[in-house]
């Protein structure tokens, strides 16, 4: 009877012919578990990098293991303080990645927190890299960075930004400001270009006409697309910016590339790289940003 009994409790804790009880759990996803970039698409990350670094080197080793792991062609950065970090990411990205041709350039301006990018030279041919508005600093806090590039034959054009952050009436103004002189200078500079304008644009790209200060490009659906507007009408969950909410960092196309993000093979989404660290945001937060990084990846036939 006791030997019974005890089979009887040996199979109910072990579950005897089941597939589901006390299984061991999937482990904790981790960044060697995330991917992004393809062999087969073209793609381009905005991403503030908050004080960078705000951490030192903690800050800088976590950035070259994220950037491995996105295995993006191009990443544009926000808010990079050190020179010398900096380049010790672009090394780091050189030594440790050996697939790839890694390189980067930062923008020179005495400016708090410049813009820079980071890419991978054997598939973006660099035309030139090159600052404009350089004497606007009422509507361009930070210059906009602009690349020019060929990729598997496809001239680019990018504009990396970083707008006037705030949420007063003079803030407001000035990003207006700055997003009608954007497609003033798209227009004047890049007609029947393909252009990709990224960055930490500090605003919402959904609200209605009377309170959009993007609203010249949002109004013009024939010539302009933010890739991104379904995330900034979603979600929450999505947003790259969690400590408000709010969904800030945004990724704008022209026309001549709107057959391309059609394609079923592009992709743009809020990359959550806090979701694959053992601590989460606080971790992320913490040692990297307050910001999420936020990519597109286009499919060129």
């Amino acid at each position: 009877m006791r030997y019974l009994l005890f089979t009887f409790i040996f199979c109910f804790l072990f579950s005897c012919g089941s597939d589901n009880f006390l299984q061991p759990s999937e482990p904790d996803p981790t960044l060697s578990d995330f991917f992004f970039g393809t062999d087969s698409t073209f793609e381009i990350v905005t991403w503030n990098i908050q004080n960078f670094p705000k951490e030192d080197m903690i800050t800088a080793d976590y950035v070259v293991q994220i950037i491995m792991a996105i295995d993006a062609d191009i990443v544009a950065l926000q808010e990079i303080e050190s020179s010398s970090y900096f380049n010790y990411v672009v090394e780091e990205l050189q030594e440790i990645d050996s697939l790839y041709n890694w390189d980067g350039y930062k923008a020179n301006s005495d400016t708090y927190g410049n813009l820079a990018y980071i890419y991978k030279n054997d598939f973006a041919e660099v035309d030139s890299i090159y600052e404009i508005y350089q004497d606007d600093w009422y509507a361009f806090p930070r210059s906009p960075l602009v690349f020019e590039l060929t990729y598997d034959e496809q001239e680019l054009v990018l504009i990396d930004n970083h707008l006037k952050a705030g949420g007063d009436h003079e803030d407001e103004d000035r990003r207006e400001e700055a997003s009608q002189k954007l497609q003033l200078y798209i227009e004047n500079n890049f007609t029947d270009s393909k252009v990709i304008l990224v960055g930490d644009l500090n605003d919402d790209i959904a609200e209605p006409e009377e309170s959009n200060v993007f609203w010249n490009f949002v109004s013009q659906p024939e010539n302009y697309l933010f890739t991104d507007m379904e995330i900034a009408e979603g979600s929450i969950s999505n947003w790259s910016y969690p400590g408000w909410p709010s969904h800030l960092d945004h990724i704008l196309i022209t026309n001549e590339l709107f057959d391309e993000f059609a394609d079923p093979l592009s992709v743009v989404e809020t990359i959550l790289i806090d979701h694959y660290l053992e601590g989460g945001w606080s971790e992320y937060y913490e040692n990297v940003s307050d910001h999420r990084p936020v990519g597109l990846k286009l499919y060129f036939e």
